[in-house]
């Protein structure tokens, strides 16, 4: 190797002038994806403040409770509450600002992930392809949107991305560590979890019956460990302490909500054929094109993946795994769930195509020095395409003048106005609340922001952190007006002090009921048309 050129991989050579470079290049990506989230600022999504709410418990002495003296495990994102509360402690306990600290932590994961991706980039010799998905994820809606929401979502796909990483790299410790910690952050890390371990079972298998000494038994148990001592202490805690280590929101989820039996498959498919937005610069045709089109991109890509690195199958099977899960599954997709699989799926689409234009050039796109014209218009190209086309479109997803919240650039995604209402409510309710000389129960749909704002005890009639209202499911069809709808039945039996809901959940059952008109009296109507509905209703239950 000449004394000019470091190398990182076997595969790749690299300048040492261009080591600078791409300092400069990873530092700057780094940095965009924190600016732009700070930019924006926390818009708060409903579900955080469920986690949150949580967090403020743990650290006021009530333990891992949504409502004090009810162990119920509403949350499906225990890592990420345990981060929040050790913030907390740090940040002011039971009065931190969850927000503030949720959107630093994501901030920062997402900067990671943009790293990671650029690295992988380089180790498969797509340097370009790496820097656009690393460009990508700094601005894309999907991944802004939810790391100034406060989710979990950016830790979670950041350990998703350094487990892969780090197999890849054969530092399996590592990697089985950041498998444990994301299964911790979300349940839904076994799609890419199983995957992965049966490929190291297989190399562990082949290397024993060649009888090799590439795997040492102390490094096979070790690797073992390392996963599952994490794992195995949540599992004996949640169990002894919430009766079950399995979310509760996820049955509960599976039982309220009422969709068609394809309606995953189509948000899905749609998400799949517009991972950059497109439909917002081209319209809603470009769906049918995306579909064809993405899907070759993304098997020349992982084509090529796949002849450097054979062990990076689980990541190129794990966007089509998680469609097929959530498909088959069917539940209400919130957006959310479509962000985790698509550092990969951008990932590959993107190598794909930079190797089909240094098929059609016949050159090779790489890290050294340009060359001839044909290599020099060859990079040019895949640059803009696989690089600026990709970070342009998904710039369309973003408004300067937001119509509701701060006003300051932010994606258009970031759709708060629901939590808005609800922090109205909350508003309205709290001295009131506050006065009772018993705690009072508030019922609602959307529990997050009402339940952290309030501090009531809190009847959650999805029945995430209520189990008791699970047993009112699944509710006749023609109580829906839209995929959701409060179960008459709950509210009269469990006898709530206050309500607050769209007008759209109770539309053909709650709101026609007689017994519930006798028994509440409308409060207050704030106007909105959220869903559909006629209005945000708060119900008080009268007093005789």
């Amino acid at each position: 190797m000449d004394q000019n050129t470091l190398s990182i991989n076997p595969l790749i050579n690299i300048p040492r002038p261009n080591r600078g470079i791409w300092l400069y290049i990873t530092a700057a990506i780094i940095v965009i994806a924190i600016l732009a989230r700070a930019l924006p600022g926390p818009r708060t999504i409903d579900d955080s403040f469920i986690t949150y709410r949580y967090a403020r418990n743990i650290l006021a002495g009530n333990g891992f409770v949504y409502n004090p003296g009810e162990r119920v495990l509403g949350t499906t994102t225990p890592l990420y509450t345990i981060l929040l509360v050790i913030l907390g402690l740090l940040t002011g306990g039971v009065n931190a600002p969850f927000p503030i600290l949720s959107m630093g932590i994501n901030a920062l994961t997402d900067g990671l992930t943009c790293l990671l991706l650029l690295r992988l980039g380089r180790q498969l010799g797509s340097p370009l392809a790496g820097l656009g998905a690393a460009l990508v994820w700094a601005i894309a809606p999907y991944s802004v949107t939810f790391a100034i929401g406060g989710l979990e979502t950016s830790l979670y796909v950041m350990l998703l991305t350094g487990m892969v990483y780090s197999y890849i790299d054969k530092r399996y410790g590592l990697a089985w560590l950041c498998g444990a910690l994301s299964l911790l952050t979300r349940p839904d890390a076994l799609i890419l979890l199983g995957p992965l371990a049966l490929d190291r079972f297989l190399q562990i298998g082949r290397a024993s019956l060649r009888k090799t000494s590439g795997v040492h038994f102390r490094a096979v148990v070790g690797e073992a460990l390392t996963f599952l001592v994490p794992c195995l202490c949540w599992i004996i805690f949640s169990a002894l302490y919430f009766g079950s280590p399995l979310p509760h929101s996820i049955s509960a989820k599976s039982l309220a909500y009422y969709l068609p039996g394809n309606a995953a498959f189509i948000r899905l498919l749609q998400h799949y054929a517009t991972p950059f937005l497109e439909h917002l610069t081209f319209g809603i045709p470009w769906i049918t094109v995306g579909i064809v089109l993405y899907l070759f991109l993304f098997l020349v890509g992982a084509q090529h993946a796949l002849r450097v690195k054979i062990h990076l199958w689980p990541w190129i099977a794990y966007p089509w795994l998680y469609f097929a899960t959530f498909a088959i599954a069917n539940p209400l997709i919130f957006r959310w769930y479509l962000t985790p699989p698509l550092p990969a799926y951008i990932f590959f689409i993107l190598i794909g195509g930079e190797q089909i234009i240094q098929q059609i050039f016949r050159v090779k796109i790489s890290e050294t020095q340009l060359g001839s014209i044909r290599k020099i218009l060859a990079t040019s190209l895949a640059f803009v395409l696989v690089v600026l086309a990709p970070a342009g479109l998904s710039l369309q997803g973003w408004t300067l003048h937001p119509d509701h919240g701060p006003d300051r650039p932010t994606p258009e995604m970031a759709y708060i106005k629901l939590e808005l209402l609800y922090r109205q409510a909350a508003s309205l309710l709290s001295n009131e609340l506050m006065t009772r000389s018993s705690t009072p129960l508030l019922a609602a749909g959307d529990v997050g922001v009402l339940g952290f704002y309030t501090g009531a005890r809190i009847l959650d009639t999805v029945g995430l952190n209520s189990p008791i209202s699970t047993s009112y499911y699944p509710l006749d069809v023609d109580l829906y007006t839209i995929n959701y709808a409060i179960p008459p039945d709950l509210i009269l039996d469990q006898s709530p002090d206050y309500i607050v809901i769209l007008e759209v959940y109770g539309r053909e059952g709650l709101l026609k009921d007689p017994r519930f008109h006798n028994a509440y009296h409308l409060r207050q109507k704030t106007p909105t048309d959220i869903y559909g509905s006629d209005g945000m209703l708060i119900f008080e239950k009268k007093s005789y």
